[in-house]
C-alpha cells in the first residue's frame, strides 16, 4: 500500500466515526462533516490505487 492508499483509508473511516456520532448525538454538521470525510478519502485512495497500478504496469514492462 502507497502513502494515498493508507490516508485515504483512514480518512474514510475518520468519517464513518464522525458521520455515526453527529447521527447519536442530533448533530447535522457534523454528520455532514463525516460524509465529506468519506467521500475525499475514497477519493484519495483512489488517487492510491491508480498510482500502484501504473506503478505495477510500468515494473511489468521493464520486467519483459
Amino acid at each position: 500500500m502507497n502513502k494515498d492508499q493508507v490516508n485515504g483509508r483512514v480518512e474514510t473511516a475518520k468519517g464513518n466515526v464522525k458521520e455515526a456520532a453527529g447521527k447519536a448525538v442530533g448533530n447535522d454538521r457534523l454528520a455532514a462533516e463525516g460524509r465529506a470525510d468519506q467521500a475525499a478519502g475514497k477519493i484519495q485512495s483512489g488517487v492510491g490505487d491508480a498510482k500502484r497500478k501504473v506503478g505495477d504496469a510500468l515494473k511489468n514492462a521493464i520486467d519483459r
